[in-house]
Formats: C-alpha cells, structure tokens, sequence
C-alpha cells in the first residue's frame, strides 16, 4: 500500500523533462559566462528571487505539478521538453489529417480522376471505402514525429546559438533574420529523418495495392527503389520544407508579436494561459495559409516522384506545366496546412504551459543585464 501511495504522488511528466536537482542560473555565472545571453532569454525567463544576494537569484522556470522541481531555460531538459512537444504537435496533427492529404496527393498525381476535393473524396469512399481515407497513417505517424521532434527541438536550440553568435544589439536588429537561420537550419535535419517515411507514405498512398501501410510497404519500397531510393526526393523535400518551415516560424513569431503590440492592450505576462495559447493557435494559422502558398509547387514535385519510378524534375515540370505546378491542390492545402499550422502551434505551446514554461514568442525584447547594472542591483 505504501508503494501505491507514493507512486501516487508521482508527476505524470516524464522526469527526463525536468531537472531533479533544479541548478540555479545565477547572476554570477551570467557575469563569467562565456556568451551572451539574448533579449529572448530575459524575455521569457522570468527571474526567481528567493533573497536579495546576487547568488540566489536565478532565471528558472517552475513545473506546475512538481513545486520543487524546475526546467531551467535553454538547458538539457529544456530542449528535452520542447523535442517532445514538437512530437506531439507534428505527429498527431498529420495523422489527423490523413483524409485530406491522401486527396491532395491524389489530385497531384492523377488530375483526371481525383477532379476536385469533393469527388476525390467520392472516389476514394466508392473504391476503397472510410478505411481508405486513413490509408499510410502509420509512415505519417512516424515520419512527422520525427520531424516535429527535430524540427522544434532545432529550432530552439539554433535560435538562441545565433542569438548569442551575434550578440543582443544585433538579434534587436534582425531578429527575424534569426528567426528564419534557425529554423531552416533545423528543417534540413528534421528532413533527413522524414524522407524515408515520407517516399513510403506517398507510395502507398497513391498506388493501391503497392502495400497495406508502413510494414509491408518500406521492405516493398527498399526492394524496388534500393535504400537510396528512400532520399530520392531528399532535394525536392528540402525544397519545400526548408521555405515552408521558414515561413512557419518567422511568420508566427512576427504575427505573435504584432497581436500582442497592436491587438491586445495587456501585456503577454499578464494575459491567461488560455488567451495565450488562443493567440499561438491564430498566430499559426495565419503562418500557415503563408506556409502553403510558398512551398506548394515543391510539395507537387514530391508527390510526382516518389510516385514514379525514375521520374525527374523535368519530367514533372514537363507533365504538370508552370501553372499546375503551384494551382494544382492548392486551396485543399491551404485548408490543410492552415488548420495544421494552428493545430501545431497550439499543442505546442499548450505542452510547454504543461512543463511550466512560457508560449513562444510575443514577449517584447529586454536589454541584457550589464556588469554595471548587476553591480546597483
């Protein structure tokens, strides 16, 4: 009974997500740090202060279901939490959305018979039933979870080691130049894990019969197409993530700011968590009607070769034409990607308000602390 009655009491966050022995971010060691910490670090860390000493006063962020417990900003675990929340976001969201992109890719691929959104939903309830319109949600699963767990996680992380590469005057300036160097820094490695899932998903989409889904399918594809053939459409993929996920990131961060300057009169830290996180769903769904329009014509080009064999850019150039190459789908992925888009950016945030720390982005950028003013406090 008594091991009941003490697991009872155990968080239901995984303890990798937070530090155990939460080691404060003193002030003196800000003073000998080697770098600089950024606006966005005293933005969004507040300070927690215990004592009026110096040493006791330390940038933490507390969990809400462990008191004693802390994630300290930009350490081990505050990647850790915000890997895991990319996985979340990414991962589910895509699944979710299953129906539409199987329509979408279908219409890319075969116009003729996938005419519209509305009979291509038709053609695929007629011939392969509601069972079809979830057809490769295993590849999607999978591959998206190991984008957002890259994406996110990377982008965190390439954010603040730019912000410190240029120093705070600088990330003033150009912030979103920031803003856009971390997050395509972080889609060409979440790329390379989606790919293989990614060629499997678009295959069994598109060709019925080729395989039921992810098992059967990637030891089909490997035979037919050789593990090389997994990164056949790595450029391609590149070429619409990396604008996509650029646009994704810049564009919400921008947006957030910009509601919270012009939309809202209260500050960010003084709105509730739920006003928050409303902001963080809108704010990605207005980046992603962006995101969609920008990287549509590479999401056409995907589509066309991993869905035929030994098929080339110029191929589909030569078979979609200039205008299909950008109009093909693009309402449906407008729907899509926008809902998707908010969808993410709102499980995201709402997981990081989980672990105890803020939503992203917002926050009015502070004037690092100088030797000077650490002296008077």
């Amino acid at each position: 009974m008594a091991l009941i009655s003490d697991s009872s009491k155990q968080s239901l966050i995984p303890s990798f997500l937070y530090s155990s022995s939460a080691k404060s971010f003193s002030l003196d060691r800000l003073l000998n740090a080697n770098t600089t910490t950024t606006n966005s670090a005293f933005a969004d860390a507040p300070a927690a202060v215990s004592s009026p000493s110096i040493k006791s006063r330390s940038f933490m962020i507390p969990s809400p279901n462990e008191p004693g417990k802390k994630i300290e900003m930009y350490s081990a675990e505050f990647y850790a939490a915000c890997t895991f929340g990319g996985i979340l976001s990414c991962g589910l969201t895509h699944m979710a959305v299953t129906p539409l992109d199987l329509v979408k890719c279908n219409m890319q691929i075969d116009p003729a018979k996938y005419k519209s959104i509305s009979s291509g939903f038709g053609v695929l309830l007629k011939e392969q039933g509601v069972r079809g319109f979830f057809r490769g949600w295993v590849p999607t699963l999978l591959g998206y979870s190991a984008q957002g767990a890259c994406k996110f996680g990377f982008y965190e992380f390439f954010k603040k080691y730019y912000s410190d590469l240029v120093g705070p005057e600088y990330f003033a300036k150009y912030k979103t130049l920031i803003y856009l160097a971390g997050s395509a820094s972080a889609e060409v490695i979440a790329d390379v894990a989606l790919c293989p899932f990614e060629a499997v998903k678009v295959r069994v989409q598109t060709q019925p019969g080729f395989a039921r889904g992810m098992s059967d399918g990637f030891p089909k594809f490997v035979k037919s197409e050789g593990v090389s053939g997994l990164y056949k459409g790595i450029v391609p993929l590149w070429g619409r993530q990396i604008p996509y996920t650029m646009m994704k990131f810049a564009s919400f961060e921008t947006i957030v700011e910009m509601i919270y300057k012009y939309g809202i009169p209260t500050p960010k830290d003084q709105c509730s968590k739920s006003l928050q996180l409303g902001v963080s769903f809108a704010g990605g769904y207005i980046a992603g009607v962006f995101c969609a329009i920008v990287s549509h014509p590479a999401d056409n080009l995907v589509s066309f070769l991993n869905n035929a064999k030994g098929a080339t850019v110029g191929d589909a150039v030569k078979k979609l034409g200039l205008w299909g190459l950008f109009t093909r789908g693009l309402p449906l992925r407008i729907v899509m990607i926008g809902t998707l888009t908010g969808a993410q950016w709102g499980i995201y945030d709402a997981f990081k308000v989980f672990v105890g720390l803020p939503t992203t982005g917002g926050a009015p950028a502070a004037p690092p602390a100088t030797t000077a003013d650490l002296a008077k406090a």
